[in-house]
């Protein structure tokens, strides 16, 4: 049975030939980078459907975005955000959350230093 013809890899600048979509010189490198987003092991411990649970149930009570509210503008709530992170030993509790739309969601982790 013929076989199907090499096509050139798909990493960028890269035009060798190879069986499968990348060479194998960038095979590994596709794979250790695509690796490198995936959540820790133990992240389903931290949030897993009882925190859905949770965050629903918070979104549902303060549907507006706190910080938001503050300066006087009404934006829905996107995300739960929890004031200490779970990595410090924060916990779940409603005293520790926080409703913020994505925009305040993404300036409180830049201020942090997270992202």
């Amino acid at each position: 049975m013929p076989r199907k013809p090499k096509r050139p890899c798909r990493y960028p600048g890269c035009g060798r030939l190879s069986d499968g979509p990348y060479c194998e010189e960038h095979r590994k490198a596709v794979r250790d980078d695509y690796n490198r987003y995936e959540r820790a092991p133990d992240s389903n411990k931290k949030y897993g459907r009882c925190w859905k649970r949770i965050r629903d149930r918070y979104a549902a009570a303060h549907p507006l975005c706190e910080r938001c509210l503050k300066e006087g503008r009404y934006t829905p709530v996107e995300e739960v955000h929890h004031i200490v992170p779970i990595s410090k030993g924060g916990d779940h509790r409603e005293s520790n959350l926080m409703s913020l739309c994505q925009s305040c969601h993404t300036k409180i982790h830049v201020e942090m230093g997270d992202r």
